[in-house]
């Protein structure tokens, strides 16, 4: 290990949050940002987690929106002159489209076309992919946002995290696509949509998805028409953030099998495109207890004997935890690995979040 997690916070400009559900992914990425913020740094943590876990962590009963506010409790007193800051929000994936599409329309004309489209409607809700671009987005946003100069970003469980990862250039792709290109011919010909709808091919669309989906769909395409270089070049511009030497993913994992299979699958995957693994942080682990040993004397309730019993158990329990880790561990190399203890408690609010940071730093 030749860095901490100290310096991950300190020195990255952005930093992903990545691990399979249920293993404490959210409350991290919230101590993280926590953390960075009692250091000087001007940090927003975004979730997409739909339970909105980070707000219950940070103590927000209101929730949070799908703009950035500022968690005016993080930082103590005393320390406001170090200039830090924690900020907040939940995304939103209908909303943060539509921005992109007001960001490349030609005029509000376009943007009124295309917003009320039914077929975008129901494409900026539903399709595959789309929650995976939009939070690489948001963070794209907030990277270059003058407020900020740390960017935490809570992810999806892991198989989705490698979708988020690729979802820009999937969006790359899907403009360069035969089918694409298809779709918009109406408009690069210069035929009516209803005229581009008697066409054979596209007749046969319309027996498949229905005439009124073939409209609609056409009539997006027909409004889109312009905007394929600026969302190309953003999704070109996210790519580019993503495998940056400021961005920094880290791997999060509790002391289960499946939950470190799956991080370990993850790291494997970042190595496997050459982006960097910033640390691996496991959550959970039975705590040490240290070691008990020796006659227990006189012990007419056989109590002590329990207790010292009891440790045992618990430490056979951890030590078998620890050795699950070796995989995650070696995979990691010079990279920081982090092992934190089961608390006693569910974590809601920010003193739970310090008991975390305190071991974490």
């Amino acid at each position: 290990m030749t860095g901490s997690m100290r310096d991950v916070v300190r020195d990255a400009s952005v930093v992903v949050c990545c691990g399979s559900g249920g293993v404490g992914k959210t409350t991290t990425a919230a101590v993280l940002g926590m953390h960075a913020a009692r250091e000087g740094r001007r940090a927003v943590v975004v979730t997409i987690d739909p339970a909105k876990r980070l707000a219950d962590a940070l103590g927000l009963d209101a929730g949070l929106s799908s703009e950035p506010q500022r968690i005016d409790s993080v930082v103590p007193e005393g320390a406001d002159g170090n200039g830090g800051e924690l900020w907040a929000m939940m995304l939103d994936t209908a909303a943060t489209f539509d921005g992109l599409v007001r960001t490349h329309a030609d005029d509000p004309e376009q943007v009124d076309r295309i917003l009320t489209n039914p077929f975008y409607r129901n494409m900026a809700g539903a399709m595959s992919g789309t929650q995976e671009y939009m939070a690489a987005e948001t963070l794209h946003a907030l990277h270059h946002d003058d407020r900020f100069d740390l960017v935490v970003v809570d992810t999806p469980p892991s198989r989705n995290a490698l979708d988020f990862l690729d979802a820009p250039g999937v969006l790359s792709r899907f403009l360069d696509h035969k089918i694409f290109k298809l779709a918009m011919l109406p408009t690069r010909s210069g035929l009516k949509i209803f005229g581009a709808a008697a066409q054979p091919i596209f007749k046969a669309i319309g027996r498949v998805v229905g005439s009124d989906v073939l409209a609609d769909s056409l009539a997006f395409f027909q409004a889109f028409s312009g905007m394929e270089t600026g969302f190309r070049e953003r999704a070109a511009d996210v790519v580019a953030l993503l495998r940056a030497q400021g961005t920094a993913f880290v791997v999060i994992a509790s002391p289960r099998h499946d939950t470190i299979t799956e991080a370990v699958w993850f790291a494997q995957q970042l190595r496997d495109q050459e982006v960097r693994l910033a640390a691996a942080i496991v959550n959970r682990l039975v705590p040490d207890f240290g070691s008990v040993g020796g006659d227990v004397g006189d012990d007419p309730s056989g109590d002590l004997a329990a207790l010292v019993a009891n440790v045992a158990e618990l430490t056979a329990i951890r030590d078998a935890e620890v050795a699950a880790l070796q995989p995650l561990v070696e995979l990691a190399g010079d990279a920081p690995v982090a092992l934190l203890p089961l608390l006693d408690q569910d974590v809601h609010d920010l003193a739970a979040l310090d008991r975390i940071a305190a071991d974490l730093f």
